[in-house]
């Protein structure tokens, strides 16, 4: 077994782990035991490979995960997500050692949102008020006045007052679908998820025809085509809430297919048929949420990194925006 600091020094130098695991450890008794010892709390999300999502402590999109990373007593927060994800239970939890998996599991929408672009695209509508999507970095949250998820962002537009002007960052697919329903005419920054940008239009419809009696339910970051298609528009949390409670026994999802393992469990009865993206895949997976697997998740739970660290100055004007869309989400009940 390789040393425990020669392997805690590659894990924080590379952000994977090179270290050999006993093929007979029962990797689900190792983490619930280092949980234990560790005071330690999973979250995951909803994108995770099923492994995962059955070990964690909490499932849940980015709403629910940073109301829970708020909240939590764990000296450890292992976040099985995307840097972002990470990022922001680090800015809510200082005094906490905040851990990923692999720090290579990145995201799409917050790369295609660098700060010192976004904070030359500000300067240009200084009346503006900001509402920056979560699934960004900290260094765009720190330009930001409020943070939103898909599931609470219309109840936040719907809180400010109608003549105020606002800038939506960054997904432009998201920030169409909300400027339609609540009326507004936001500035958009033109960004965009790789899975959800990919979705083929052609390909969801064909699979309707086949299964006539099947709801088809979207993440509202897909494009306004197969938005205009789907009988449902909404948070991961909402999709999978609106499964639960519909009369349909099929569902075509058009969203990251992690999500059907939790649709799946809480409707053993009804089918979930994964809407294929515009290339020769069955189904979309995010690559960088597969990024973390179940030995990753181990080994960074039993040598305590990757850590995520960030400059206090940062975490504190990261913190406010996101105070702020925790505030109104308690308002609504949400």
């Amino acid at each position: 077994m390789t040393d425990i600091n020669t392997a805690k020094a590659n894990i924080e130098t590379v952000g994977f782990l090179d270290v050999d695991i006993d093929v007979n450890l029962d990797l689900f008794a190792e983490i619930e035991k280092l949980k234990k010892e560790k005071n330690a709390i999973i979250l995951a999300h909803y994108y995770q490979e099923p492994d995962i999502q059955d070990v964690a402590d909490f499932i849940g999109d980015s709403l629910g995960l940073a109301q829970q990373a708020e909240k939590t007593n764990a000296d450890i927060i292992v976040f099985a997500g995307v840097h972002f994800m990470a990022e922001t239970a680090k800015i809510l939890n200082p005094e906490k050692k905040v851990l990923l998996p692999d720090l290579k599991a990145g995201c799409s929408l917050s790369d295609s949102a660098p700060p010192e672009l976004f904070k030359k695209f500000k300067e240009k509508y200084p009346d503006h008020l900001v509402i920056t999507y979560v699934n960004c970095s900290a260094g765009m949250k720190a330009l930001s006045d409020i943070i939103c998820t898909s599931s609470n962002a219309e109840k936040i537009i719907d809180s400010l007052p109608k003549d105020q002007k606002i800038i939506f960052a960054p997904d432009k697919n998201l920030g169409a679908y909300l400027n339609k329903k609540t009326g507004r005419n936001m500035v958009l920054w033109n960004g965009a998820c790789m899975v959800h940008e990919i979705f083929s239009l052609e390909k969801i419809v064909k699979l309707k025809i086949r299964h006539p009696r099947a709801k088809v339910i979207a993440h509202p970051e897909c494009e306004a085509a197969v938005l205009a298609v789907a009988d449902y528009v909404g948070s991961t949390t909402g999709l999978l809430k609106y499964s639960q409670t519909s009369e349909a026994s099929e569902f075509i999802v058009v969203t990251e297919t992690g999500i059907l393992h939790q649709m799946q469990k809480a409707s053993p009865g009804k089918t979930f048929i994964p809407a294929p993206p515009n290339n020769s895949c069955a189904c979309n997976d995010c690559p960088h949420m597969k990024l973390n697997t179940l030995e990753k998740l181990y080994l960074c739970m039993e040598y305590e990194a990757p850590e995520i660290q960030m400059e206090e100055t940062l975490r504190l004007a990261a913190l406010q925006p996101i105070q702020r869309m925790l505030e109104i989400s308690r308002q609504y009940g949400l």
